[in-house]
């Protein structure tokens, strides 16, 4: 995931046939998830990594699928939040358990 900004709006582009310049977020993953967005003036990129466990993806997606989110699935998936393993309705900063392969 060595991809900047030319290059994960060209994968937007060419892969996903969307336009990068609608304001939406574009969310790319592998051992870290990039997000590329337009804000009106610019592309904004955020990157993340985490130091313990992996982000947790829907396991019906496929790696060739996309797949539209709210704002509060982004959201959980950026804090690394796996909704079937939450211990209870309260704990809401759950971490994923490390990666074993």
């Amino acid at each position: 995931m060595r991809k900047g900004f030319d290059g994960l709006s060209m994968l937007v582009q060419g892969v996903l046939h969307q336009d990068p310049f609608t304001g939406h977020l574009f969310v790319f993953r592998a051992n870290l998830i990039r997000i590329i967005y337009w804000d009106g003036t610019g592309f904004c990129l955020f990157t993340k990594r985490l130091e313990h466990g992996v982000f947790l993806w829907p396991p019906s997606v496929k790696p060739d699928e996309t797949l539209s989110l709210t704002s509060a699935q982004l959201s959980l998936l950026i804090e690394s939040v796996d909704c079937a393993r939450r211990r209870n309705a309260g704990d809401r900063r759950w971490r994923a358990d490390a990666a074993t392969d």
